[in-house]
């Protein structure tokens, strides 16, 4: 009877240290993702701050992040922020690269299409940010 409670106790013991584990790897992406949207943050808010300046390098390790820690969060709620961070540079970079022939035609144009670039990845920074914050996963 002993060797029962024993078994159960290290079965108990072993299910109690995966979760744990489990419980680690997930605030330790939790982390790796708030430091990923803080450094996004910083790019985005200096790209609708007239005269701010942030650096591309700084857009360039979040998304070296984003990718390297991807698999990490694979099957977990965090895997979405992961992709979103990821697909909203990509899609950032393409728009602002196929807006480039107006800012070579008239200068305006070229203004508002970042601009409104700028604020919608913004957007979707802080809209990560709101779902992480409340442990949830963020849509497309």
């Amino acid at each position: 009877m002993n060797d029962i409670i024993d078994v159960e106790a290290k079965s108990k013991g072993e299910t109690m240290n995966t979760n744990l584990s489990n419980s680690e790897k997930l605030e330790s992406l939790k982390t790796t993702g708030w430091i990923s949207y803080f450094l996004h943050l910083i790019v985005a808010v200096a790209a609708v701050v007239p005269g701010a300046n942030a650096s591309i390098a700084l857009l360039l390790i979040a998304l070296v992040i984003d990718l390297v820690k991807k698999s990490d969060a694979a099957g977990t709620w965090q895997e979405s922020h992961f992709s979103w961070r990821i697909r909203t540079v990509i899609r950032a970079g393409i728009l602002y690269v196929v807006t480039i022939p107006l800012w070579l035609l008239l200068i305006v144009p070229g203004w508002i299409a970042w601009g409104i670039i700028s604020i919608w990845f913004l957007y979707r920074i802080v809209r990560g940010m709101v779902a992480m914050n409340k442990n949830l996963a963020v849509g497309a």
